[in-house]
């Protein structure tokens, strides 16, 4: 099961404020266990909002906002894509994280093509899978 993880931002990560080399150093050192776990797929950190752009749809319309986005109730400053046996292994591997101060992490579920049942059918199924060895073929995996 993959599962992503969802770092959370705050006024700090909105200012474009980096964490302290303690911090970064303690990440390091956490990421390092993940993926000698073989368990961390992907994770990077996510700029400010005020760098960011939106897309809102309305039928045919798109209509781009600029950053910063007032109305964001959640920010995320970065993100994991973790490979574990379950949920629980994820929780697990998630509280030796180290955070601190009631940050509060989100973890979800990534949806694989079979929870997707008869609503992928074999052509769309074939398709989904040409896309992703492509994307692998194009990152050298």
């Amino acid at each position: 099961m993959r599962v992503m993880v969802f770092v959370p931002g705050d006024a700090n990560s909105e200012a474009g404020t980096m964490p302290s080399p303690e911090l970064v150093g303690r990440m390091m050192k956490f990421n390092e266990e993940l993926v000698k776990a073989g368990v961390m797929l992907a994770g990077d950190g996510l700029t400010p909002t005020s760098k960011a752009k939106r897309v809102r749809f309305s039928g045919p319309q798109r209509t781009v906002f600029d950053g910063p986005f007032a109305e964001t109730k959640e920010l995320i400053a970065g993100y994991w894509i973790w490979q574990v046996k379950s949920i629980e292994e994820a929780v697990e591997w998630l509280k030796r994280a180290p955070f601190d101060g009631g940050v509060e992490v989100t973890l979800r579920p990534i949806f694989d093509p079979a929870d997707f049942g008869k609503e992928l059918s074999p052509e769309l199924r074939a398709k989904g899978e040409k896309i992703r060895a492509e994307v692998a073929r194009q990152r050298g995996s």
